[in-house]
């Protein structure tokens, strides 16, 4: 009960700080905006995609690094967008399936990022910084207040943009040619979603890391699926789901002292097993 009790004091105390607070905005951003583009991904099996960014993402951020740029963002976020671009746009053109062409980009920029890193020493312990940027900061203290704005700006956008374009994106995500036929931008659409996909993966490069992105934007996704059956009830569930397991996430990791990153991801997939069970029990109902 003493355990309990020093649990919860030692958490108030935590809460009156303010990089506690950047981290549970941050985290509750980078997980609503995730879990709004998961769903469409995995209903069109693009989910592949978040995790080939991820890779790309680390290597601008290597490649800014040794730049010294001020802002790092100025470099990472045109270099996603502009892959994602080339991912669902030229990557065909090319004739390159579409895994074969994020496997090629994601291990080229992943091994890119690495070499520029230790060659042109970017930091005293490299293999820190690397494990830092692919799993997450181990501690919530490197969020900083420019985070937070960069965070609230992207999620506005990304949020607004998907309420506008909620219709299209729904008829794009379950009959693409029928769109087409209706006189809808398919090709706009699908890199609007690419470009936005592209903005969360750098969004949450800060907090959980960039391997560790992907998997925020699937398993709320897939959470959803196994125990609702329509489209805007898995958007719905999926969004509070995911926004309860970052705020979840980022508590345990202060009171047990683990990566933030890894425990949010830890937390989604908790409530994915969760929601499995509960969609096999509804299912034998």
């Amino acid at each position: 009960m003493n355990t309990i009790t020093d649990s919860l004091e030692m958490l108030k105390l935590y809460l009156q700080q303010g990089f506690v607070i950047r981290a549970l905005i941050v985290g509750l951003l980078v997980a609503l905006c995730a879990s709004l583009l998961g769903v469409i991904l995995v209903l069109k099996r693009y989910s592949f995609i978040g995790d080939g960014l991820s890779h790309v993402a680390f290597g601008a951020m290597a490649a800014a690094s040794v730049l010294q740029l001020a802002n790092q963002n100025i470099l990472i976020l045109p270099v996603t967008v502009l892959t994602a671009v080339f991912l669902l746009t030229y990557s065909r053109k090319m004739k390159l399936n579409g895994d074969a062409a994020v496997a090629m980009v994601s291990v080229g920029a992943l091994a890119i990022g690495y070499l520029l890193m230790n060659r042109f020493k970017t930091g005293p312990n490299v293999s820190g910084d690397v494990c830092s940027t692919l799993f997450g900061s181990t501690s919530i203290l490197t969020l900083e207040t420019s985070d937070v704005i960069f965070s609230l700006i992207m999620a506005v956008i990304v949020v607004v943009s998907f309420l506008l374009f909620y219709h299209k994106i729904f008829a794009v995500t379950f009959d693409e040619i029928f769109a087409e036929s209706c006189g809808m931008k398919t090709r706009f659409l699908n890199l609007f979603i690419a470009a936005i996909i592209a903005v969360i993966v750098v969004m949450g490069m800060n907090l959980v890391g960039s391997l560790l992105i992907s998997a925020l934007i699937i398993f709320p996704a897939l959470s959803g699926m196994r125990i609702i059956g329509n489209f805007k009830g898995v958007v719905i569930f999926s969004a509070v789901s995911s926004s309860f397991c970052a705020v979840m996430g980022v508590l345990l990791s202060i009171l047990f002292g683990t990566p933030v990153g890894a425990t949010i991801v830890a937390v989604d997939l908790g409530l994915f097993l969760i929601c499995a069970l509960l969609g096999v029990v509804l299912h034998r109902g």
